[in-house]
């Protein structure tokens, strides 16, 4: 290899590590000024006034960004789905009664055929909706543990009463969703005719509602699961003074 070309490597190389630094000292900057500085102050004060507001209000911000990521998920999942035969089995399981016009009432209701055509989205769609629900959660868990509760308690033990807690909300949020899931397509694509843009709309929508009911169920459920120790309460609080 010739000089120039180990010169030239050499200050590729310095370069490469210049700009992380560059960019850490940049933050380290921002984190240290008097504007971020009093931010931090402020909700220092305002989570040892307020502990349990201050702590509903991470889950609160926490839980949003995860619902952030199911809106983006859910479509991309169930475009990929509708291009295979799933669309097409047929998956209502667990009737619940009747509605209205007499017809069965499922907790899982999705008619084989794609919704645009009066079906339900068939297999397909209850794959994308679980799927998509089930990468969320596993990120909610291990967010929540760690940065809203700072819990300090048995993981395995903790995830094991998430997975109960995950699969009876899902069944209850299910049982719930067909109250609304209909009426609302049906609004937007039919009687107000947007077609697949209000297909799309009644997407986020509806998954809006599923992520809500279990953000209220959750919060409760998250207390108890997610313990802290005594040392690990005193370590936080030293941290806070």
């Amino acid at each position: 290899m010739s000089e120039k070309k180990e010169i030239a490597i050499a200050e590729n190389q310095e370069n490469y590590e210049e700009k992380p630094n560059k960019a850490k000292g940049f933050f380290c900057k921002l984190g240290q000024s008097a504007f971020i500085q009093w931010w931090v102050n402020l909700w220092r004060k305002f989570k040892k006034r307020f502990p349990n507001v201050a702590q509903f209000f991470v889950f609160f911000m926490l839980s949003n960004g995860v619902t952030v990521l199911q809106m983006i998920l859910m479509p991309v999942l169930k475009a990929i789905f509708a291009t295979t035969n799933l669309i097409n089995v047929n998956f209502q399981i667990w009737q619940l009664g009747q509605n209205i016009d007499q017809t069965p009432y499922f907790i899982f209701d999705f008619e084989a055929g794609s919704i645009a055509s009066g079906g339900g989205g068939g297999l397909a769609f209850f794959l994308a909706v679980q799927i998509t629900l089930l990468i969320a959660q596993v990120i909610n868990f291990f967010a929540q543990r760690n940065i809203t509760f700072k819990s300090d308690g048995n993981p395995w033990k903790a995830a094991f009463w998430y997975a109960v807690a995950y699969v009876a909300i899902t069944i209850f949020a299910s049982a719930a969703r067909g109250l609304y899931t209909v009426p609302i397509y049906n609004l937007l694509m039919n009687t107000w005719g947007w077609g697949g843009t209000g297909e799309t709309i009644a997407d986020f929508i509806t998954m809006i509602i599923y992520s809500a009911i279990s953000f209220w169920v959750f919060f409760p459920i998250f207390k108890l699961i997610f313990p802290q120790s005594k040392a690990k309460k005193e370590e936080l609080k030293e941290k806070d003074i």
